[in-house]
């Protein structure tokens, strides 16, 4: 039998992890604070060759290019974990995620384009884990003009 590890879910999904993003303003991508919380700065769509996917949802693309689009905003986190942790495996939950949505403003479906991250994070820490709180909302811009903009809160595993 497999074991059941967040690595392992991951691989299973068969998805790549692009490259981690470095920032691009002063910031730092990830924190870890009281050694137990993990604050990620908001990531972007960050593709396999390092480029953006970009665009205004409801605009330039459909809700469901939108949601593929933040499931790349999700891998982009996750390879900012797995960059500064050394293991996914080191998270023990999901605890927050916000998601801004890039749209027009008649746009009104932001948590059905959220879903494309929130539902990687729970196929990779299953659904008591990897589902955390969360909110979804609207802008009237993102930097680059990329379509989603996540940014999220985890718990460690204790050592």
């Amino acid at each position: 039998m497999m074991e059941n590890t967040p690595e392992a879910n991951f691989a299973a999904l068969g998805l790549n992890l692009p490259p981690a993003p470095k920032p691009v303003g002063v910031y730092k991508p990830l924190l870890i604070v009281d050694k137990r919380w993990v604050y990620v700065s908001g990531h972007g769509t960050v593709q396999d060759d390092g480029s953006l996917i970009i665009g205004r949802i409801g605009k330039d693309m459909d809700a469901e290019q939108g949601k593929l689009a933040s499931r790349q905003v999700g891998l982009a986190i996750l390879s900012t974990l797995k960059a500064n942790l050394g293991s996914l495996n080191r998270v023990k939950r999901v605890v927050k995620v916000l998601g801004m949505v890039n749209c027009t403003p008649d746009f009104e479906k932001h948590p059905f384009i959220i879903n494309g991250a929130s539902e990687l994070f729970a196929k990779v820490w299953g659904e008591e884990n990897g589902i955390g709180v969360r909110s979804a909302v609207g802008m009237g811009s993102l930097p680059d003009n990329i379509p989603v903009e996540i940014e999220a809160m985890f718990e460690l595993e204790e050592k």
